[in-house]
């Protein structure tokens, strides 16, 4: 196995250990695409582990990873994420976007508005939505056009995390929930402090779940815009997704004190049907399938959209 295929094993790793519903919606794209998607992710989890478990100067060591990244070093994660960002030729920008949110957390503890909580949400989970996107691979023609639902797609799962995780937040001192909501709904912060679920906090939580959903069904509306190999990981991430709003309603919004999460069976089911529809996309792609980038056994193949530079990783901002 060469480093650079060591690498994204390890990143395959990561995702499959901490991120559930990503790592198996993950699985019904085109095995060649998958580590692509992997790096990405570990890159992210790194990222949040040294916010969320901060240790000894958290700003300067998320200041080191941002410079590694633009750098490189021996690291399995910065790795595959910089073999990933030149493969695919991803913005730089949109990295440089994402470290930005990510030092917010570090010190912004809550946010006034929905506007405000987006400006956050831009750069710790649109730009996820959009790092993506090349490697989901928009229909020739479509890329700007499919841009707005990929971001859409990470804001929607962004909110369903913060909507599943306001008890754990609110232990690492942070509230996601806009206090323009909070006030409207009657709600403050220390009653979210003391786990109290009543009918105000229901009802908080209902409108949240509605603005949730009304993301992820934008996002949806964007599938077509993919390439078919692409669309059935995208269908079924959004139904987990989704089934995580169900379950906090099926939990009576006990968010508090627990994490809800889609069960074992309902995920398999989902993942067995897009399996199914994923193979059928296939069929008729060969030739795409032929010319995608394998990153585990030819790391200098070219995708089918001619996603590899030989050049390199472009280590200025793209414009």
């Amino acid at each position: 196995m060469t480093d650079l295929a060591a690498a994204y094993a390890e990143c395959r790793r990561i995702n499959a250990r901490h991120g559930r519903s990503y790592y198996l919606a993950t699985l019904l794209l085109p095995p060649p695409k998958r580590p692509a998607i992997h790096a990405l992710y570990a890159l992210a989890r790194v990222a949040d582990d040294i916010v969320d478990e901060p240790g000894h100067d958290p700003a300067t060591r998320l200041d080191e990873l941002h410079q590694r990244l633009r750098d490189g070093d021996a690291d399995p994660v910065i790795t595959a994420a910089r073999d990933t960002i030149a493969r695919w030729h991803i913005p730089w920008p949109l990295f440089d976007d994402f470290f930005a949110a990510m030092r917010m957390d570090l010190h912004v503890t809550s946010y006034g508005t929905w506007e405000d909580l987006l400006g956050y949400m831009h750069g710790s989970a649109a730009v996820i939505g959009l790092q993506t996107l090349p490697i989901l691979e928009p229909l020739p023609g479509f890329a700007d056009i499919a841009a707005p639902y990929a971001r859409d797609l990470g804001l929607g799962f962004q909110l369903t995390n913060f909507l599943r995780d306001v008890g754990e937040d609110l232990d690492r001192g942070r509230v996601y929930l806009p206090e323009e909501d909070l006030d409207r709904f009657g709600v403050n912060v220390g009653q979210l402090r003391q786990r109290v679920v009543d009918d105000r906090f229901r009802a908080l939580l209902r409108f949240e779940i509605d603005r949730a959903r009304g993301l992820l069904a934008t996002a949806a509306v964007g599938i077509r815009l993919l390439h078919p190999t692409s669309r059935d990981c995208v269908r079924t991430a959004l139904a987990l997704y989704g089934g995580i709003l169900d379950e906090i309603e099926r939990a009576d919004y006990r968010v508090l004190d627990r994490r809800v999460s889609v069960g074992v069976a309902r995920r398999a089911a989902l993942a067995a049907t897009g399996v199914g529809r994923a193979w059928l996309a296939r069929r008729p792609h060969h030739t795409h399938q032929a010319s995608v980038c394998s990153t585990s056994e030819k790391p200098n193949a070219r995708s089918s959209i001619g996603a590899y530079s030989t050049r390199g990783p472009r280590m200025s901002p793209v414009e």
